[in-house]
């Protein structure tokens, strides 16, 4: 299996307990979790970004141990946090090349969801990679694609936990949508099924131990502490280029420099550099 994720600390949120169950298990991330504004490196305890993201590294290092993925196993895209949406034909390709060499037989990762651009940028990738493996001669064979939770606004509760901005919706789907509809990016099926993952009590004292080691972001983490249970699913074809779901955005409550419409006109323009058409 690889796994995806957008940050240091995502594949924790979304997979914990599956990370622990894993016997060959490679995890990337697509961004080292450390933004370019200064601001974020000082709110973190550090002075510049680069020791941010040193931290993050070695942060996510020691969680991962915990379940018995080792250095060899970690795999860095080293785009800098926030700005994953950037270049999404050249993020596809790095994670074809990811493909390339891992060779995996399921590929784990992000939902699109409109939680963050990020990781809605690293979807995109992932399902894009997924089109192009196979397509030419010594690409490898695309393999299974399947999701995890992270957040997102539709729908939310009651905002959760201090440092909530706004409603949002912890660790659980968007509900399919029939891609025909004018809001809705998924393909409607109703055979998808979820499957839900019941940490045994050493497995969620386990995850504990691999958010604690996530010590800069242990307000970022908070919320996601009140339940282990994980939910994954094959995922859906995605039409990228329509909103995830009806309203804002979540990461639009943000000043990230990122918006629902731009990371759309981003995602047209990649789709039409890679030469692939939706749904993914």
């Amino acid at each position: 299996m690889l796994l995806l994720a957008a940050h240091p600390d995502d594949e924790i949120i979304g997979a914990g307990v599956l990370l622990q169950r894993g016997a060959d298990v490679t995890v990337a991330h697509v961004t080292d979790g450390a933004p370019r504004a200064p601001a974020d490196a000082r709110a973190a305890g550090f002075t510049r970004r680069e020791d941010y993201a040193a931290a993050r590294r070695r942060e996510r290092a020691a969680a991962l141990a915990l379940c018995g993925i080792e250095p060899a196993r970690q795999r860095d895209l080293g785009v800098a946090d926030q700005e994953a949406s950037l270049d999404l034909a050249a993020l596809a390709h790095a994670v074809l090349a990811l493909l390339r060499d891992v060779r995996p037989a399921l590929l784990l990762t992000h939902a699109y969801e409109g939680g963050h651009p990020d990781h809605d940028a690293t979807a995109f990738a992932a399902h894009a990679a997924c089109a192009l493996a196979g397509t030419a001669p010594r690409r490898p064979a695309s393999p299974t694609l399947v999701e995890f939770t992270s957040y997102h606004a539709a729908g939310a509760h009651a905002p959760r936990g201090e440092g909530d901005a706004g409603g949002i919706a912890l660790g659980r789907f968007l509900p399919g949508v029939d891609d025909t509809r004018a809001v809705g990016p998924m393909s409607a099926d109703p055979m998808r099924r979820e499957l839900v993952l019941q940490p045994t009590p050493d497995e969620r004292a386990v995850r504990e131990r691999m958010l604690d080691a996530h010590a800069s972001q242990a307000r970022t983490v908070a919320p996601f502490r009140e339940s282990g249970v994980e939910r994954l699913r094959l995922a859906p074809r995605y039409r990228f280029t329509a909103p995830p779901h009806a309203g804002r955005l979540y990461y639009e409550q943000f000043d990230w420099g990122m918006t629902g419409p731009r990371w759309r006109a981003l995602a047209r323009e990649a789709l039409a550099r890679l030469g692939l058409e939706e749904p993914l």
